[in-house]
């Protein structure tokens, strides 16, 4: 179920570093090098695969930005803020 403004607000608190952009949450992560950078994307992506939710992920040398929307219900929803906090766990 797609959540109000007020209520992704409030669950963005929770999370540091993402920020809200209309029906997305944002995050850019920053790596020594290009290598881990891709080992980050490679930890996420059996997590994004096994939820059936993917991010948008942008890789820029050594920082990986990703974005989360629920599309099939035109915003943001508790899985987006789920995975978000998964993903802060796998960039350590």
């Amino acid at each position: 179920m797609k959540l109000s403004r007020a209520e992704a607000e409030q669950r963005l608190e929770r999370l540091t570093g993402w920020t809200l952009d209309g029906d997305a949450i944002h995050k850019q992560y920053t790596f020594k090098d290009f290598l881990e950078a891709i080992a980050f994307v490679n930890r996420l992506a059996p997590e994004a695969q096994a939820a059936d939710h993917h991010p948008d992920i942008l890789i820029n040398y050594k920082r990986v930005t990703l974005t989360y929307s629920t599309h099939s219900e035109g915003g943001l929803t508790e899985k987006d803020f789920a995975l978000a906090k998964k993903f802060d766990a796998a960039a350590k």
